[in-house]
């Protein structure tokens, strides 16, 4: 039921004029959705309440709620026709009185952590782009549809919310900007495993899928926790950062779905935090992401960091360092071409990394990881506070190439994770000793010893995945050029 609502959802949606493409349907998709769930929330809470004899109240007030203005039943529960706004009435409420409304709640939220906070956040973010009211109201009524309230049907619904999160990835200039692939992601939490009581970030969080899937796996591994515990899941454990609108309200809603009632996540350049001013207390446990790479930063954010580069993935990597505590551990996804770079800023972040934390691990990850991503990435694997002694790679190598019909799965990384254990060496796994690198140039580049260099033929589709991330690369190199001018 859940998936052929969300395929008419898009049906209606590309009739509108308001709505190009995938990105605006999941968008426009989302704010609807997340009225739903406050909705299906506060009837939850109010049912709750009233079972221990208590009184609750709202957060939305009446004209304001879903059941007054959105979705006004009859006494048999079918949709009141009579009372339910459409056409130029619908569009006129949404855009000059709901939203406005529900942008105020930024300012009279008593702190940022709470449900309030991020109303307000969500709607200082985004408008409506539907055109039409009776678009609206066609989306509307299918929305009406869905329930939020057991634990079935929000996992139902998070996994399809993925999928839409995918398909806009494809449908975006680089699908990773949107979209890790999930069994990656699953993967490293796995690899670096975060415990109950730790603070988990991610600094460009996209679509939020790290912290979604760090929450899935600390719920699975505590399932008995106490009702103390399970609120500092919810409110003290998850942090992440985002700088494009899309992507916040996004990763925000995916967090909602996945049950983090109030997702910890702000709207914000990460980049032009300054790290001088990092404190102990802006610090965390453990740095899960996957930042952008190709981009280029302006030279007054370059001023932010004490290595000058305008290579995105590598200012990124300066903050996950400095932002993590003594002891922390964090898996990165990174452009595989960082270990082995030789202009200055990369030798020298290198040189830092393995002085500053045990790199431990290097996972090599083949072309076509990255639906509609050409290049080549590798994840590291850190923890901070004691200097690299030992580095134990892992090279995925697979018998098929990857791609939207053969994507990555969990059984392709399941060797990884068995071996990363004991760091045992096999046909695709060795150890590289510090001592043995070359403290010129620091090169981590990697260079399987047990495996001939056999030169192959690459498939023309990957060739012509890599043509594109470089024009696109090429372009935005370009973009900030101008910028600068």
């Amino acid at each position: 039921m859940f998936e052929q609502t969300f395929k008419n959802i898009d049906d209606i949606l590309f009739k509108d004029a308001g709505c190009s493409n995938e990105l605006d349907y999941v968008e426009q998709t989302s704010w609807i959705l997340f009225l739903k769930y406050l909705n299906d929330l506060e009837k939850d809470r109010k049912t709750k309440a009233e079972l221990v004899g208590k009184e609750y109240e709202f957060l939305i007030d009446r004209q304001y709620r879903w059941d007054v203005w959105a979705a006004p039943k009859t006494k048999d529960g079918k949709l009141d026709n009579n009372k339910a706004l459409t056409g130029d009435d619908l569009k006129d409420f949404v855009d000059l009185k709901l939203i406005p409304y529900l942008k105020k709640f930024k300012a009279s939220a008593s702190s940022p952590d709470t449900l309030e906070y991020r109303i307000g956040e969500i709607f200082h973010e985004l408008k409506n782009k539907i055109q039409s009211g009776y678009t609206l109201r066609g989306v509307i009524d299918l929305v009406d549809q869905l329930r939020f309230q057991s634990s079935v049907e929000k996992h139902e619904m998070s996994h399809l919310y993925e999928d839409k999160i995918k398909n806009m990835g494809n449908a975006g200039r680089n699908g990773g900007e949107y979209y890790t692939p999930r069994p990656l992601i699953k993967t490293i939490v796995k690899v670096v495993a975060p415990q109950l009581g730790k603070t988990v970030y991610d600094g460009a969080v996209g679509s939020a899928g790290f912290l979604c899937e760090a929450f899935e796996y600390l719920k699975e591994h505590h399932k008995n926790r106490s009702t103390s515990q399970d609120k500092v899941l919810q409110t003290k454990t998850f942090y992440g950062k985002e700088k494009k609108s899309l992507a916040y309200i996004i990763g925000t809603m995916n967090m909602i779905l996945h049950g983090v009632e109030a997702p910890n996540i702000i709207h914000t350049n990460t980049l032009t935090e300054n790290l001088v001013d990092v404190q102990e207390k802006d610090r965390y446990d453990v740095v899960l992401a996957n930042p952008p790479f190709g981009g280029k930063e302006r030279a007054e954010v370059q001023q932010n960091f004490p290595i000058k580069t305008g290579e995105t993935a590598s200012l990124f990597l300066q903050h996950f360092i400095k932002i993590m505590k003594a002891g922390g551990r964090g898996g990165i996804v990174i452009k595989n071409t960082f270990l082995s770079n030789m202009d200055n800023a990369s030798v020298s972040l290198r040189k830092h990394l393995i002085e500053t934390c045990n790199l431990h691990t290097v996972l090599d990850l083949p072309g076509g990881t990255f639906q509609g991503a050409g290049v080549k990435t590798v994840v590291l694997f850190f923890e901070k506070g004691i200097a690299t002694r030992k580095i134990w790679y892992y090279s995925l190598s697979l018998d098929r190439n990857l791609g939207k019909t053969n994507p990555l799965n969990e059984n392709d990384l399941a060797e990884f994770v068995k071996l990363q254990e004991t760091k045992k060496g096999s046909d695709n796994s060795w150890s590289v000793k510090i001592a043995d690198v070359d403290k010129t140039t620091f090169d981590l580049s990697v260079k399987n010893p047990n495996k001939k260099e056999e030169k192959q033929l690459r498939e023309p589709q990957e060739i012509l995945d890599e043509m594109k991330a470089l024009d696109e690369e090429s372009a935005e190199i370009l973009n900030s050029i101008m910028e600068i001018l």
